[in-house]
């Protein structure tokens, strides 16, 4: 298995959980320090949503076809949107409205409203497949989320996490805090995740950035998460947070099929 994969999921996977129970609070309402439940999904402590589900509905369409074909990938989203696959406690939840109407049309949607950051939660595998193309990137994007900006911003991140895997450090930021935006726009969401890794000194302490920023906190954690999981890898993610997380045999199952 590529560890460093491994903790890219792992990572993302973890962020997603730690994040679930707080989505849309505000920030500084909570704080969040450690894996817990209930909150705004009421779900049990270690419960990852759409963000991992899609994720490994990314990576299974790729064990499947040697490569990236989106027909394949866009019918696993719907598998996942419509029949629990590939869900944590086997319901699908927290399913974006750009990502549901364009599962539903078989085609993204490429208006500037569609630009929330339902494409980018899912994208951090691309940068696994040798030879990715911006073009690729773009089409993976393009299955929900089609507008140009969406589309340059998976690739952006694609190509941050490929530097990451090659051993380049993060980028260190000079933003405050509160210069950070953590909703679920797209651009706001890759701009936090590079803060808080760029910020941070450990993965853990990366993860609780994202999260007790507020807003889309599972999303923002997600992807944070998953760059963390890159930079310190897998032993460095808290054993409490692994072992309290749901449903690790469907990530072990998909992680095992890597075709690279």
């Amino acid at each position: 298995m590529n560890d460093t994969l491994k903790g890219m999921v792992y990572g993302l996977a973890v962020g997603d959980a730690l994040g679930v129970p707080y989505e849309f609070c505000d920030r500084d309402t909570f704080t969040c320090t450690g894996m817990t439940g209930g909150g705004t999904w009421r779900q049990p402590a270690g419960t990852w949503s759409d963000d991992t589900s899609m994720t490994l509905a990314t990576m299974d369409s790729i064990a499947d076809c040697g490569g990236v074909d989106i027909d394949d990938m866009r019918e696993k989203f719907r598998a996942w949107a419509h029949g629990d696959a590939y869900t944590c406690n086997g319901e699908t939840f927290d399913i974006g409205n750009t990502t549901r109407e364009a599962l539903r049309l078989g085609r993204g949607l490429d208006d500037e409203y569609s630009n929330g950051n339902g494409s980018l939660m899912r994208i951090l595998p691309l940068a696994f497949v040798p030879g990715v193309t911006v073009e690729e990137v773009e089409a993976v994007s393009a299955i929900t989320h089609a507008h140009r900006f969406s589309q340059a911003c998976c690739w952006e991140l694609v190509t941050d996490a490929i530097r990451l895997i090659d051993g380049e450090a993060p980028a260190h930021s000079d933003l405050q805090r509160d210069e950070i935006r953590s909703g679920g726009y797209v651009g706001d969401t890759l701009a936090a995740a590079r803060w808080c890794v760029g910020t941070a000194s450990s993965y853990a302490e990366a993860v609780l950035l994202a999260v007790n920023l507020g807003g889309d906190t599972d999303t923002t954690a997600a992807v944070a998460g998953g760059l963390a999981g890159i930079v310190w890898g897998y032993d460095a993610i808290p054993e409490a947070w692994l072992a309290a997380l749901r449903n690790k045999d469907e990530i072990e199952r998909v992680l095992s099929r890597w075709p690279f």
